[in-house]
């Protein structure tokens, strides 16, 4: 069934649609404000479309023409104020039959886009500086020395959200090398965000049957369905991709290079209605994703079958031994010495450096 309401266009996918928004009418009004002045034009950062997820359903919240303008530091303090007022001035109410107006509904951090009908437009062209523009994203500037902290205390969906999305212009050639330098974690780190993963997993893996063990149904099944999301995760981080956040986790998922093997796998394992049922389908998706970890030749070869929970009659795949191996080949003392995390319940003050939580 269609979710486009009567008598809205058809839909454009925002990326496409922020392209054309820059070239047929941002790039134009850009000249006339700041004749011969470099810039770039992009659209990163949050938003569905920048990640190639957006829907009709999209063009009903804070979804529209939209971008950024990254101007050189100097000519943000002088040129900024007048590209701003000549854009709000003349740009067109609509765009291709969308709304360029983005107007606050009074609730809080929510936008819609409005048509508007007298007076200058809301839009939402972002002028700004390169390093600015990540500064205020990221909490730090990827034109210069990238930390272990920095990497580790962002979410992988905001690192996600900055490597998509398009560039329309650049005229700066600034862009480009702060999103190569975010395009993927440095080896040692990639190394142990996968540890921690695995590490995730060797947590909880035996819980899916010790609940099922005591009559427990449900609470093995809320295991099951963590631990398909970390596998699901790992998945993304084996293929060098940023787990995004849960709306487009399984989307993102569906796109790795075990999406076509694991989905069936992990979709019997959560609608499993017992719990042995539910432990064979896990197993199978433990040899898979096993398998792949071998094939990345980042350690020496581990035997990927499962096994009994030492004494106990669950089937596990011991994940603790995929992180151990992946920290020993750690190089960077500092990285090697960071905790894994714990248990996802554990107490809070029991989690303390244990960032990787976050990524």
């Amino acid at each position: 069934m269609s979710i486009t309401r009567p008598g809205t266009p058809a839909f454009l996918p925002g990326l496409e649609l922020s392209r054309r928004f820059y070239a047929e009418a941002v790039g134009p009004l850009l000249e006339e404000a700041a004749p011969g002045i470099p810039h770039t034009a992009a659209r990163i950062g949050p938003g569905s479309e920048v990640l190639g997820y957006d829907t009709p359903r999209s063009a009903d919240h804070e979804w529209g023409p939209r971008l950024q303008v990254f101007l050189r530091s100097r000519d943000v303090s002088r040129h900024a104020g007048r590209i701003r007022h000549v854009l709000a001035q003349h740009l067109p109410k609509t765009f291709h039959g969308y709304p360029t107006n983005f107007a606050p509904t009074g609730e809080t951090r929510d936008i819609r886009v409005m048509r508007a009908t007298a007076g200058p437009v809301h839009h939402r062209v972002e002028i700004t500086h390169v390093s600015s523009w990540f500064t205020d994203t990221l909490g730090f500037d990827p034109t210069s020395a990238i930390t272990a902290a920095d990497w580790l205390g962002t979410p992988t969906q905001r690192l996600a959200e900055i490597t998509a999305g398009a560039v329309f212009h650049d005229g700066l050639h600034a862009l480009a090398p702060a999103r190569a330098a975010l395009r993927w974690y440095p080896h040692d780190l990639w190394l142990y965000v996968l540890a921690c993963q695995w590490q995730r997993i060797a947590h909880e893996e035996a819980f899916v049957g010790r609940c099922g063990e005591v009559g427990d149904e449900l609470g093995s099944a809320v295991v099951a369905a963590r631990l398909a999301r970390d596998l699901m995760r790992l998945c993304l981080l084996m293929d060098r991709r940023y787990p995004p956040y849960g709306k487009w986790l399984g989307s993102a998922f569906a796109r790795t290079s075990a999406g076509d093997r694991l989905t069936p796998v992990l979709t019997a394992a959560l609608t499993a209605t017992d719990w042995r049922t539910r432990e064979t389908h896990l197993a199978a998706a433990y040899e898979t994703v096993a398998g792949l970890h071998n094939q990345l030749r980042l350690t020496d070869r581990i035997d990927p079958t499962t096994r009994p929970y030492h004494s106990r009659p669950f089937r596990v795949l011991r994940a603790d031994r995929f992180a151990a191996a992946l920290m020993a080949r750690v190089s960077d003392r500092a990285i090697r010495q960071l905790p894994l995390p714990g248990p996802a319940d554990t107490e809070p003050e029991n989690m303390r450096g244990a960032r990787p939580e976050r990524v």
